[in-house]
């Protein structure tokens, strides 16, 4: 029988991957989404465009509902209408420096919109028959207490986002022991691809090298450029989601690469990437990052990027993943990871002028024509 999924978060990078890899496996997938009054379906519109490929086929299985996890009479009224099998709860306030200015909606979307999904489970009676991923997070490690990080390591986050993430691993947990539900969390440390938001660090660097190297934009600020990061394919952590509520038992995993890099190793391959090699002069605050070919400051550090309270580096261990569930972490390598990043945006930046071109050219000749009409009148 077709099994049916309830995807939280399905308009997010994470959650139009899992929606793709799903379908492939032959779900029958029912996405939420808020309710906005401007687009916010880009990321899925493979799925809902039947001139793809393969969407005819998929976009049948396909369902979009909308929702919020904070509205918890609105969760449980689509579990019941649903009855999914598996719900990967994505759905996030997941900008870590955002959660500084809005720590208190972070919390209702983090925190207890991951209890609005496990009680609508509950309360429905449907604890032996769906089960439950939950979306967790590397920065519950935060202030890092042993390196590499594993499914045992203490918490110690570090920005509201952490403190709301860890409500929703330690609650998810609660309901596994005590209503016995297959309800899971999944550790996952930094994830990124082509569909990661512009605002997110290493989306922005990859945009800005793209830019800069079309003459679109002059420079790249950033923050923290000494921040070590476990960086992953999110494509490639879909996959180990799904594997988590595959598994005999319910159980949490941490899902990384087991490698660690900077911020500064991120700017330096993408530049590269678009053949611009950097040289960095000076020290803290006041360091840059110069094109080795022209001189020119391209990357400076701006201070208001810094969060109140940093993370100096998460490095996962994702050998029970490998083990218990067969996973490779590190299909795509961290350099194929910018690479594919880079070649997006430079792509992205090169139809953007080509667009731009096009309507200022459409604009042009309408101010001739009209000028045309005036004459000829």
């Amino acid at each position: 029988m077709t099994k049916r999924a309830i995807v939280t978060g399905v308009t997010g990078q994470d959650g139009s991957y899992l929606a793709e890899f799903l379908l492939e496996k032959g779900y029958e997938v029912h996405g939420i989404i808020r309710r906005s009054s401007s687009y916010n379906q880009e990321r899925l519109e493979d799925l809902l465009t039947e001139e793809e490929s393969n969407a005819l086929e998929n976009n049948r299985n396909f369902h979009l509902h909308y929702g919020d996890v904070t509205d918890a009479q609105n969760i449980t009224r689509l579990i019941s209408e649903i009855q999914p099998d598996e719900i990967y709860n994505l759905a996030a306030q997941s900008h870590v420096r955002v959660s500084f200015d809005m720590p208190g909606y972070t919390l209702d979307v983090d925190g207890k919109g991951t209890l609005n999904i496990l009680e609508a489970v509950r309360i429905l009676g449907l604890s032996d028959k769906t089960r439950v991923y939950q979306a967790s997070t590397s920065e519950l490690y935060g202030k890092v207490q042993e390196v590499p990080q594993t499914e045992n390591t203490p918490f110690y986050p570090r920005s509201p986002y952490g403190a709301a993430k860890i409500y929703g691993y330690w609650i998810t947990k609660n309901y596994r022991e005590s209503y016995n539900m297959f309800a899971v969390n999944g550790i996952l440390f930094n994830h990124e691809s082509e569909r990661r938001g512009e605002t997110f660090v290493t989306r922005k660097i990859t945009l800005a090298a793209a830019r800069i190297a079309q003459g679109k934009q002059n420079k790249l600020k950033l923050g923290n450029l000494d921040s070590l990061r476990d960086w992953g394919y999110a494509k490639d952590y879909v996959e180990c989601m799904w594997l988590i509520l595959q598994h005999e038992e319910p159980e949490d995993f941490v899902i990384a690469t087991g490698e660690m890099h900077s911020v500064r190793e991120f700017v330096e391959l993408a530049f590269k990437q678009v053949n611009i090699d950097l040289k960095w002069v000076g020290e803290g605050i006041n360091e840059k990052g110069i094109s080795v070919k022209t001189g020119e400051v391209i990357v400076e550090i701006d201070p208001q990027l810094f969060r109140p309270a940093e993370v100096e580096q998460l490095l996962g261990n994702p050998t029970k993943a490998k083990t218990l569930l067969g996973w490779n972490p590190t299909k795509t390598s961290f350099e194929q990871l910018v690479s594919v990043m880079v070649n997006y945006d430079m792509n992205k930046v090169s139809q953007e002028t080509v667009s731009k071109k096009m309507f200022d050219g459409a604009v042009g000749m309408n101010h001739l024509n009209a000028n045309n009409s005036r004459v000829l009148a």
